[in-house]
Order: structure tokens, then C-alpha cells, then sequence
């Protein structure tokens, strides 16, 4: 699909055939009752994936809030992609134990869309028995697809080299002052789809100069810039706010386009500024 003809409904197709959204809404640091109140609105607005995690304390809220959605307004849970994370490393009964947790609090969904390994975090060997562990639950059919996060190019090259299934996506700190240029062309060589966490920067880059010229140029917001950076850069990107307007405004990304040379104008930004946290080059 060409960067001109994407919309709130585009989706690309996974690397297991399934398809996911091209823009996807995040809960982190959200309380449980902002979690509800903000994935209503993003529901209400068009948001069709919904990115939560154990992590955050409100997969219970995310997934009632996507229930009481689809029950007010007729609309198929098969059309929302529901993510949630295993939030360690631990081993596989623990895996197992943190994936029948997660089942529990959205048992109302049916089943799990994206579940992703939130971290490298515990090593080689945890690592895969959490692996082998999440591609059993895909296996049950209590997961349509699974992934990992945070994840540097030598813990992907881990997974390749085992000869596991691989991810289908990678979710990871990526925007123009992040580019991280090793990890995305690794997982484009094996068709990993990259989803952008912090696509905003957390606003720490707003007021740079590069990005309030083209907020100028376009009519546009300093996010609505980036999230147009991160979608014409071939990501996913998942953009978080608890303001109603600036959960719409965040979605007001397909009316205009970004020149080529304006996309490589913000991927030269790059400064690897760490805007939470970087685990991508744990052992």
C-alpha cells in the first residue's frame, strides 16, 4: 500500500498471515480507569488496536473497555487486535502461569492477538523457555500471534538462530531521535513488523526545529508530524494520551504526506535518545 492511500483502516499482514492495524493506540503509565475512559474514546475514534500489557495493571480495564465497545455498537471483536506482554523472563511454568493470567482478565475477548515478550531481560536460556512457552499458548489457539520487545539485534539473531518460529513483531523505542538503523533492517531482512513505542517522543522534541517547520509547512501538529514520520517509515506506530483531543487529533494523520526528502530529513535527527528506558543490548 502507497504512503498516499493509507487511512485509519490499513493494515499490513504479519508474517503469520495475520493482519494488524497500521496505527494502534498505548495505555502505559494509564490507570485502570484511564485506561477504560481513554480506549472508549480511541475505540469511538477509530482506533482499531489496542496495545496494553501485564506491565501495566490494566489489561482488565483494556479488554472490558473493547467488550462494552463492541456490545454498544454492534461492532465484531474480530475487528479490534487486542496486545498484551509476559512482563519477565522467568522460565516456562511461570510463562505459562503470567499467559493464563492475562487469558483471565480478558476472557471476555477469546483470545489473545498479539502477545509479546516485554523485555530480554533474564538471560539465554529464560529467554527461550518463555519462547517455547508463549508458541505452545499460539499453538492452543489462545494467541493469534506473538512477538517480542525491546529486543537489540543480537537477541533476535538468537531466535533466528534457534529455528524457533520467529516473531512476528518487534516493538521498540523508534522515532527520529531514535532510528535505530541496525535493528529495523535485521528485522526487515526476516519480515519482523516494527511497531514504534514512544512514537511521540514523549514529547521531548516537540520544540525542535526540524519538526515545528514541517508542523508549520503541513498545518499540522509536532505529533502529528511524527506519527506520519513513523507510519511512512514502514512502522506501527502507538501513540498514548488520556486527552480526548488529543486522541483525535493523533488519528488526523491521513490527509497529508511527507515528502521523501522530508522523511530523511527527520530520520537524520538521530541523537539515540533513550526516552525511557533501552534494554536492546542486555546480555
Amino acid at each position: 500500500m502507497s504512503n498516499a492511500n493509507l487511512s485509519i483502516n490499513s493494515t499490513i499482514k504479519l508474517n503469520d498471515g495475520n493482519e494488524i492495524p497500521r496505527l494502534g493506540f498505548g495505555v502505559y503509565e494509564m490507570s485502570g480507569s484511564e485506561a477504560y475512559e481513554s480506549v472508549m474514546v480511541a475505540l469511538e475514534q477509530g482506533y482499531r488496536l489496542i496495545d496494553t500489557a501485564a506491565w501495566y495493571g490494566n489489561e482488565r480495564e483494556c479488554s472490558k473497555a473493547i467488550l462494552d465497545f463492541c456490545s454498544n455498537t454492534g461492532t465484531p471483536r474480530s475487528s479490534i487486535f487486542y496486545t498484551t506482554k509476559l512482563q519477565s523472563n522467568k522460565g516456562s511454568i511461570a510463562t505459562k502461569r503470567a499467559i493464563e493470567a492475562s487469558l483471565k482478565k480478558c476472557a471476555g475477548l477469546g483470545y489473545i492477538d498479539l502477545y509479546l515478550v516485554h523485555s530480554p531481560l533474564g538471560g539465554p536460556q529464560k529467554r527461550k523457555e518463555s519462547w517455547e512457552s508463549i508458541l505452545e499458548a499460539k499453538e492452543a489457539g489462545n494467541i493469534r500471534s506473538v512477538g517480542v520487545s525491546n529486543y537489540g539485534v543480537d537477541h533476535l539473531t538468537e531466535i533466528i538462530a534457534s529455528g524457533y518460529e520467529l516473531p512476528a513483531v518487534n516493538q521498540v523505542d523508534l522515532h527520529p531521535f531514535m532510528t535505530r538503523d541496525a535493528i529495523v533492517k535485521l528485522c526487515r531482512e526476516n519480515n519482523i513488523a516494527l511497531q514504534a513505542w514512544a512514537p511521540l517522543v514523549r514529547g521531548e522534541r516537540f520544540q525542535h526545529p526540524t519538526i515545528l517547520e514541517l508542523a508549520h509547512h503541513y498545518s499540522k501538529t509536532p505529533a502529528q508530524i511524527l506519527i506520519r514520520y513513523s507510519l511512512q517509515s514502514g512502522f506501527i506506530p502507538l501513540p498514548k494520551s488520556t486527552q480526548r483531543d488529543r486522541i483525535i487529533a493523533n488519528k488526523d494523520v491521513f490527509d497529508f504526506e511527507l515528502s521523501d526528502e522530508e522523511v530523511k530529513r527527520l530520520h537524520a535527527l538521530d541523537e539515540y535518545l533513550v526516552t525511557d528506558w533501552d534494554v536492546t543490548e542486555v546480555e
